[in-house]
């Protein structure tokens, strides 16, 4: 019988071998792309003095509402696995109806059941003992952030912050006991195929017409006023669907410092109908394929990798939202053909939209009708405890 121990990693030293565990994991698959270390320094409390200088002195804003617990699994001595328990207050608030949910996330494992098993026990006492009756995950560390498993297109690297996982992960969820609460899914999109479909180029202009659309670019220069748009149509556009919570001040802010340094403004656009604002979306630059090969590390190169956008092949759009009283217009498709032109001017060959669940007919439907193919899935897992 092997000889597994968890363990909470609480001491600086093992946060960080908690943090550098996936290196262990994913060190034979071509794949996985690591997040930025800088990022997980600071989810997990151990940031550097250059992360603080770039970063500021903040804690993340996870931890205004949120509590988490890193625990570590060895087996003979050598870590094999990690996992976080995580109470969500604020998902709770906003979905009191389900009695009170409790969360795992990071989940990183070698392919051993018992393992696994050892870390999912951890998790369920943890949440227990704060009286939460679901366990549901992955989530690191919300459904606002690294969410769900990937379950199909193992052979692709993930597009820019999506989660990529061993195949073999669904099984030992699943053998623990943890059934599929949710399905998500991530389109593809050729570029040359979406503005070379005729019909969705006359649909576009018929409803430019008809509402009397205009597109303009994020104004970089009023980024305060600009974001506040962004938390108006992120907090009410999706409110109804499943899984969301509303982003903090905080974490918009965040997001917005973060990803400034790479934003194109054409690829931010902001919706008007007859003159009143009316959605925006984000589209990201995909940098995964350089941020490969630098391990987690932006430094020595720094933020100069992301001024060359010439080899950049993909975008990734993150957020399509429009206020609930423009919704169901066809503005969505406007929308898409924007940022595919915009693309297609910078040498940019697909767009992947994600993340979608599977069960809004509404907006998958959308995206077949510009001509996207789904071509990912992610599963979020629940069971009772």
């Amino acid at each position: 019988m092997a000889n597994i121990q968890v363990r909470p990693a609480n001491s600086k030293a093992e946060k960080k071998e908690f943090m550098n565990l996936p290196f262990k994991i994913y060190k034979d698959n071509s794949y996985w792309v690591s997040p930025l270390l800088m990022d997980m320094r600071k989810i997990f409390g151990i940031s550097t003095m250059a992360d603080r200088l770039i970063e500021g002195n903040k804690p993340h804003p996870f931890f205004e509402y949120g509590q988490m617990q890193l625990f570590s699994a060895f087996k003979n001595g050598k870590i094999v696995g990690r996992i976080a328990a995580i109470n969500n207050d604020r998902y709770n608030e906003y979905h009191p109806e389900e009695g009170g949910t409790g969360f795992f996330g990071f989940f990183e494992c070698i392919n051993d059941q018992e393992v696994a098993n050892a870390l999912f026990d951890k998790v369920k006492h943890w949440l227990q003992l704060r009286q939460l009756t679901k366990m549901q995950g992955p989530a690191s560390p919300s459904s606002s952030y690294d969410f769900g498993l990937l379950t199909e297109g193992f052979n692709d690297l993930p597009r820019v912050d999506m989660p990529y996982q061993h195949e073999y992960y669904q099984h030992l969820i699943e053998g623990y006991g943890i059934p599929m609460r949710q399905e998500m899914l991530a389109y593809k999109m050729d570029a040359e195929t979406i503005f070379n479909n005729e019909k969705l180029k006359r649909g576009a202009a018929l409803v430019k017409k008809r509402y009397n659309v205009e597109i303009k670019a994020i104004d970089m220069d009023n980024l305060p006023t600009e974001v506040q748009k962004i938390k108006q149509v992120y907090n009410t556009a999706w409110e109804d669907l499943w899984g969301i919570v509303p982003l903090t001040d905080a974490e918009i802010d965040a997001y917005a410092e973060k990803f400034k340094l790479i934003a194109i403004p054409e690829f931010i656009p902001f919706i008007y109908v007859n003159g009143e604002f009316a959605g925006m979306a984000v589209a990201l630059l995909d940098f995964n394929f350089i941020l490969k090969d630098l391990k987690g590390n932006l430094f020595p190169y720094g933020y100069k990798i992301f001024t060359d956008k010439s080899k950049v092949e993909w975008m990734r759009v993150v957020l399509l939202g429009l206020l609930p009283q423009f919704q169901g217009k066809g503005l969505d498709a406007v929308v898409y053909l924007h940022l595919v032109e915009e693309g297609l001017k910078r040498g940019f060959k697909y767009c992947e939209g994600s993340y979608i669940l599977k069960e809004n007919e509404a907006m998958n439907r959308g995206m077949r009708a510009v001509s996207a193919v789904p071509y990912k899935e992610y599963k979020v897992f629940e069971v009772e405890i």
